[in-house]
């Protein structure tokens, strides 16, 4: 059985990742992501990222090239159970770099384990959304 504040943490965690990412906030992300190797990233058309110096080196990376961005996103479903969670959700950017706008929408896969009574997003893979 899931603790009753489980979802609400999954909710905030998943909100903050993509509150770090609209604001560059490679800190913040540090304390999203578990830092262990078994993590794993899959930006939108690219490789598999594992571990988290290889995650972490990608989304300086980012920041560094991206001068604005802004994330909505509309949450499809959410699963939990005692140890892993994962929310499924609809992700729109709109993403500035090199003075030069870009759109894109992903279908996007957040996992998280449950560590030391905090919930750390372990598994992140947007995939995108061809029209």
């Amino acid at each position: 059985m899931t603790d009753k504040n489980d979802r609400a943490q999954i909710l905030a965690a998943n909100e903050a990742f993509y509150r770090a990412f609209e604001q560059k906030d490679l800190k913040a992300m540090s304390l999203l992501w578990s830092q262990g190797t078994g993590s794993i990233c899959i930006h939108p058309g690219r490789k598999a990222l594992c571990g988290w110096q290889q995650i972490r080196t990608t989304w300086e990376k980012i920041f560094r090239s991206t001068e604005s961005i802004e994330i909505d996103t509309e949450i499809i479903n959410v699963e939990i159970g005692q140890q892993i969670a994962y929310i499924l959700l609809l992700e729109s950017v709109l993403q500035v770099s090199r003075g030069r706008k870009f759109k894109a929408q992903s279908m996007a896969t957040n996992i998280f384990a449950k560590m030391a009574q905090k919930w750390y997003l372990v598994h992140h893979h947007g995939s995108p959304i061809m029209k």
